[in-house]
């Protein structure tokens, strides 16, 4: 393995500590604006914030790393993300504090797609698929622990922090990843690749205009600017992919508009992420304000969840390797009927402790599916088209997560009867999101001889962009 032992871990700890901070936050919202006299509308921000910038530079910063290297782009954005983070914990207001969140999401934006394409390069094929089982395993990990350790930060309160601890939580693994960086292969810059500033600014703008009022607009009230964000969005992400084949160095290569499996990988990783993390998002938010429960409990009540995710994700290579995509459709399925036992249990207290083995099923089968989905859609896609899924593939999970978030909380809060009936709502959305994937995943299908393994990732022409010194 190129890069030695350390190679992995420190890619995988970069993972780890970029979808942590997508979700760590969310059960800090309460002693947020209550400490900073913040409007509801503000705290949203301090959560948008960091998906926001996250979103809009994945595919950007893909294109950044195939010119200029990926372990520059690597450090580069450690760096960055470590300045957000400390400026967050310092922060003495909420606009600062959204400005440092802002920071945040941009450095994990620009590490992001290194990750993968890091694996391409310095992970030998036969060991690839565990490699990306292992990044998936991550993400899974990561994405559920953020409540847990945010609901036993703030119990513990160390040196009177509260959740400014929450911002400097992640600082210490960053800057073991960026001191641990030189495990990282060199890569040579293709000084002939350009990096297209046309396509870089309509994806920021379009992510952009995508994200801000998703984010925002149930709690404002759709007002008028965010339907017209909606417009800004459609116009420019529509003139992206129009004018793809016309433009001499596009960020994704023309090919992924017509390769069969990459569209349906990026439309499964998407669909799968209005389901994630809408779901955790969901439970923590009913059992703290319908239920009445402290951050730490609601934390300990979603637990077991967490915890079964670790074996599903563990057991998930040998799996794919027997089962292949059907690993997908069975843990999207089992997800599915996990959130329609849920939504009569939550309402009573005997209810919720039968809920802990059903959460610890539907954890199970997460993992499964997290630590699969990646390694089962780049084995499916070849040529040109390989080398865009970089950026693609996180890209479609960080929208797929706030739309999925927004669609789900509109599902709560609509009209009800009582707290019961409106989480209820909520969790007819989540089985249909779980189940449309389970649907989707059945149209993916190995192609003969082919092992699952990660992208080349190639520039325009469809030639490696960069090369292993």
């Amino acid at each position: 393995m190129s890069g030695g032992r350390l190679m992995l871990p420190v890619v995988l700890s970069a993972t780890f500590v970029q979808l942590l901070n997508v979700t760590v936050a969310q059960v800090a919202v309460p002693t947020i604006q209550t400490s900073m006299d913040a409007s509801s509308g503000a705290v949203q921000l301090v959560l948008a914030g960091y998906t926001l910038t996250y979103a809009c530079l994945l595919i950007p910063a893909a294109r950044l790393g195939d010119r200029y290297g990926y372990r520059r782009l690597f450090v580069t954005g450690t760096v960055v993300f470590i300045a957000g983070s400390v400026a967050g914990t310092c922060a003495p207001d909420v606009a600062s504090l959204i400005t440092a969140r802002l920071v945040q999401g941009a450095g994990s934006g620009l590490v992001a797609p290194q990750v993968l394409s890091i694996i391409q390069v310095a992970v030998p094929a036969t060991r690839r698929a565990r490699a990306l089982g292992l990044y998936g395993a991550t993400m899974a990990v990561a994405s559920l622990a953020g409540p847990l350790i945010g609901g036993l930060v703030l119990s513990a309160d160390l040196f009177g922090l509260g959740w400014r601890l929450l911002m400097l939580l992640t600082v210490p693994v960053a800057l073991a990843s960026l001191a641990a960086a030189t495990a990282l292969p060199r890569t040579r810059k293709a000084a002939e690749l350009r990096v297209d500033k046309l396509g870089a600014l309509l994806v920021t703008v379009g992510a952009g205009t995508l994200v801000l009022p998703l984010a925002l607009g149930r709690e404002a009230g759709w007002p008028w600017w965010t339907w017209a964000a909606f417009a800004v969005s459609a116009v420019a992400l529509g003139h992206f992919v129009h004018s793809l084949p016309h433009r001499p160095d596009p960020l994704i290569h023309p090919a992924v508009l017509h390769d069969r499996p990459a569209r349906r990988g990026t439309l499964l990783v998407f669909v799968f992420n209005t389901g994630v993390p809408s779901f955790t998002y969901l439970l923590f938010l009913h059992l703290q304000s319908a239920v009445g429960y402290s951050a730490l409990t609601a934390a300990l009540t979603s637990a077991p969840f967490a915890a079964t995710a670790v074996i599903g994700s563990r057991a998930a290579p040998a799996l794919t390797r027997r089962h292949g995509p059907a690993v997908l459709t069975v843990a999207s399925l089992v997800l599915a009927g996990m959130c329609l036992a849920l939504a009569p249990l939550i309402g009573s207290a005997a209810g919720r402790q039968t809920a802990l083995p059903v959460l610890a099923v539907g954890g199970a089968a997460f993992g499964a599916f997290t630590a699969s989905v990646f390694t089962l859609v780049l084995a499916q896609v070849h040529g040109p088209a390989a080398g865009s899924i970089s950026g693609l593939l996180p890209t479609a999970q960080q929208l797929g997560g706030s739309i999925g978030v927004t669609a789900a909380g509109l599902a709560y809060h609509a009209p009800a009867a009582d707290a019961d009936t409106a989480f209820r709502h909520a969790m007819l959305y989540q089985a249909a999101a779980f189940t449309i994937t389970a649907l989707i995943s059945l149209r993916l299908r190995d192609r003969p001889g082919t092992e699952p393994t990660a992208p080349v990732t190639t520039d325009a022409g469809g030639l490696s962009s960069c090369n292993l010194r």
